[in-house]
């Protein structure tokens, strides 16, 4: 997609003060974030799901080839699909796949191969990498940053449902080609995250972790 008329910028400047209050309040927002596995089955209404979606969508990408496709489900019936094809993949996961030094890693978190948060859950978000575009005839088009612009998107997207009020898990089974055959998607896409989305049930459990603090992650130069 090509673009070469220029627009004003749509920019409103805040005071310091503000700046720094609405930094604080996200902030401390996305501090409660957690990754739940325990869901409750209640509702999700899908303008809700479409909102933070369409959230994600507005995410900088390579080129502004925008190279993602959210595949947002709340069918039981392919829920229920996708659970047997990710379980199936997970047993073997555990069964072998995995290092040792991975399962240990994984040891403190609690997780094995079965997910029944994948049916319990109202909302399964596969999110899928366009490796490149097709146009007329078939003609691929090269797409460029993928991982990294779906991985912006992704943050974004994780981001607007905790902001909405939602918990989220991202699950990635792998492989994960059998995502495209359930969800329809062409072989130019490629499934990166299938991000669970609902409430968390109310008797819901997580691991008691840390994280790190600001000296562990900023580097600064002056």
């Amino acid at each position: 997609m090509k673009h070469n008329r220029q627009v004003p910028l749509s920019f409103r400047e805040l005071p310091t003060d503000e700046m720094n209050e609405r930094a604080l309040e996200f902030r401390e927002l996305m501090t409660r974030r957690r990754t739940v596995r325990d869901f409750s089955d209640r509702p999700v209404p899908r303008a809700l799901i479409e909102q933070c979606v369409m959230t994600a969508a507005t995410a900088p990408s390579g080129a502004n080839q925008q190279p993602w496709t959210f595949v947002c489900i709340a069918d039981p019936a392919t829920k229920h699909e996708i659970r047997l094809a990710a379980e199936e993949e997970e047993r073997t996961f555990y069964a072998g796949r995995a290092s040792t030094e991975w399962l240990e890693a994984l040891a403190p978190i609690g997780t094995d191969a079965n997910k029944p948060f994948l049916e319990t859950a109202p909302w399964l978000i596969a999110i899928f990498a366009q490796r490149y575009g097709v146009g007329p005839g078939g003609k691929r088009t090269k797409h460029y940053y993928v991982p990294e612009s779906v991985g912006i998107a992704t943050g974004l997207l994780i981001a607007s449902l905790h902001n909405a009020g939602l918990a989220t898990l991202t699950h990635t089974p792998s492989p994960m080609g059998f995502l495209n055959a359930i969800c329809g998607r062409p072989e130019s896409e490629k499934a990166l995250i299938l991000l669970v989305a609902g409430y968390p049930a109310e008797d819901a459990q997580v691991p008691d972790i840390a994280r790190k603090r600001a000296d562990e992650v900023i580097v600064w130069r002056e």
